[in-house]
């Protein structure tokens, strides 16, 4: 029996809690109603703190009682801390006494931390819901791919996989498979590429319907992998490594809700906070004098139409939504680990920032994977009440989950501290810190299967945007540009959307135009396939200007780009351009297919 003040609304509230989470185990009696039935104990004892009765009247009481209690509901943990830790008895105890002495604004705070009538929360909702659209965002990112992959790495392509195979595999030998655990190593023909991606656009419409969850899930991860593998240059963004991280974490959600949900959180934590240090870190003066926003619409890789727009506002707004950037990554991320109210504090931050990126900037997938990480912040209480009643009582019912055994919450939970632990490595050397050779070791140990990897988004902000324009020509004199789908190149063109698809060309020539062109073995493969004409590139542009024979050269010039001003804009023009240079200059085939200077 527990027995608590009736008159504490403290103590009334967590009772009631502990009631919710103990079911029969506990009785729970107000001392109003038994203290008579106990004369042994002080009536000043039943007023100081609650007191723990077993069946032989044995007694404890204040944090030893409350930690007693919570053991009958799988909270026991605590008390082997309270038994076992040196100090952590005594710290209890004094935090008890304090919270005793100032019952009144400690319910104040409970109830603006967690809420009136707060139960031990369920993720059931929350975990079905994520699987589902999780689903959505594996589809989004196969069938991206899958549009792009013979253009990319087919046989046909700018960077053949199967080049890739027959080098890695020559001087790696059996350690390939470990070094790069990827599906190529079985075949690397334009059959099993396209096996690869469309076979996940498939397990990710089966995830989307709940069908056999945990096989998709595992399937979906080996095959994003491989093409991350795979793509080699094409497949080298962040955002590749976060669908994986989460991918897995979502797997070993599957078998163990509790202990999968807060492993997410944690991802969403480095994600977040991550992405604020290394701006900070990289000591750019863009970010310290919150004149970053200045730049980042008009020279971020592909704007919206929004962005032009964005671009335009009063410096003062932008300094200040610049500020509000750091506070959503520096600070929030923290509130990610507290009570159920600050937790939602923190996923409307989140989410309010990720949704004004999304609508800013084309980034394929990766804010929509963010905010719905922040669906896992909510319990399927708080769910309940945000969702139409008649589809969360639907789905609800679906979303009704077995407890896991124990053995496997057991085993779910030490992986989950193996990541955890080289998540904390990861930040150390983000940081700048050296880990302990150990700690580096465990982490390189896994490292090839990219369950964890380090994150941090634009930690130097670009103040120009260089475009890189590519021109053909028959005989050298007259020069016709290639068009791209989505990055900028008609001046008078308006910034398209793309999300959630991930151009991958489109973003390599962004990245292109930050580097020398003589270390860039992809960009000369590139304009080789133009010269030949190669149709499964050439696929991959907007518009050919030699759909009909190849061109005799081929050169890449630079552009300096920056939006246009209202005047211009009233006149159909989006952009201006500055030529600034050559890229690459004209070069031709020679008979043997090989690139030379003319």
């Amino acid at each position: 029996m527990l027995v608590y003040d009736a008159d504490c609304g403290f103590c009334v509230y967590w009772a009631r809690y502990w009631q919710k989470l103990t079911g029969d185990a506990v009785d729970y009696r107000p001392y109003q109603d038994v203290a008579a039935q106990y004369p042994e104990i002080p009536l000043a004892d039943f007023q100081r703190g609650v007191q723990y009765i077993r069946p032989d009247g044995g007694r404890a009481s204040a944090a030893e009682a409350s930690f007693l209690t919570l053991s009958h509901g799988g909270k026991g943990f605590w008390l082997t801390l309270y038994k076992r830790l040196p100090g952590f008895a005594a710290v209890s105890e004094l935090i008890y006494a304090l919270i005793a002495a100032h019952r009144s604004a400690a319910y104040r705070v409970t109830l603006f931390l967690w809420g009136r009538g707060y139960g031990p929360p369920r993720y059931d909702l929350a975990s079905f819901l994520f699987m589902r659209l999780f689903g959505l965002i594996y589809l989004s990112a196969f069938s991206s791919f899958g549009v792009q992959a013979l253009g990319l790495i087919g046989s046909h392509g700018i960077l053949p996989v199967a080049e890739l195979v027959k080098v890695i595999g020559g001087q790696a030998g059996a350690e390939r498979f470990y070094v790069m655990p990827m599906l190529f190593w079985i075949s690397s023909g334009d059959v099993a590429i396209q096996t690869v991606c469309w076979g996940g656009v498939g397990f990710s419409l089966l995830l989307v319907f709940n069908v056999l969850p945990r096989l998709c899930l595992f399937l979906l991860y080996v095959l994003y992998l491989s093409l991350l593998y795979g793509g080699q240059t094409f497949m080298s963004y962040q955002w590749d490594t976060f669908l994986l991280e989460a991918g897995f974490l979502a797997l070993l959600m599957s078998f163990a809700p509790v202990p999968g949900i807060w492993l997410l959180r944690w991802l969403l934590f480095r994600f977040m906070f991550m992405s604020g240090v290394v701006k900070l870190l990289s000591a750019d003066p863009n970010w310290w004098n919150l004149s970053a926003l200045s730049y980042h619409f008009f020279t971020q890789p592909l704007p919206t139409p929004l962005a032009w727009y964005a671009a335009h506002l009063p410096l003062p707004v932008l300094r200040f939504a610049t500020g509000g950037l750091f506070i959503v990554e520096l600070i929030l991320p923290f509130l990610i680990f507290c009570p159920r109210r600050l937790r939602f504090f923190a996923a409307f931050g989140i989410v309010l920032l990720q949704t004004c990126i999304l609508i800013t900037g084309n980034y394929n997938w990766f804010n929509l994977q963010t905010m719905l990480l922040c669906l896992l912040l909510f319990d399927d209480a708080a769910l309940q009440r945000i969702l139409p009643h008649r589809l969360a009582r639907v789905l609800s019912a679906r979303a009704r989950q077995r407890a896991p055994r124990r053995s496997v919450s057991v085993l779910v939970g030490t992986w989950g501290l193996l990541l955890v632990f080289c998540g904390l490595v990861e930040m150390d050397v983000r940081f700048g810190g050296s880990p302990p050779a150990v700690a580096g070791q465990i982490d390189q140990l896994i490292e090839p299967l990219r369950m964890v990897s380090s994150y941090g988004l634009f930690a130097v902000m670009t103040t120009q945007r260089q475009e890189i324009v590519i021109e053909g020509s028959s005989d050298g004199v007259e020069w016709r540009e290639y068009s791209f789908h989505y990055k900028p190149g008609d001046v008078s063109r308006r910034p398209p959307w793309n999300i959630p698809h991930q151009p991958r060309l489109d973003w390599q020539m962004w990245f292109a135009a930050l580097d020398d062109p003589r270390r860039l073995g992809w960009f000369a493969r590139f304009l080789e396939k133009l010269l030949k004409n190669e149709p499964a590139v050439t696929a991959l542009l907007e518009r050919n200007p030699f759909a009909d024979e190849p061109p005799q050269f081929i050169r890449a010039q630079f552009y300096d780009y920056t939006f246009t001003s209202g005047e211009e804009k009233s006149k159909g023009l989006w952009w201006q351009r500055r030529s600034v240079g050559m890229y690459f200059p004209a070069v031709r085939l020679k008979v043997k297919m090989n690139l030379e200077e003319r």
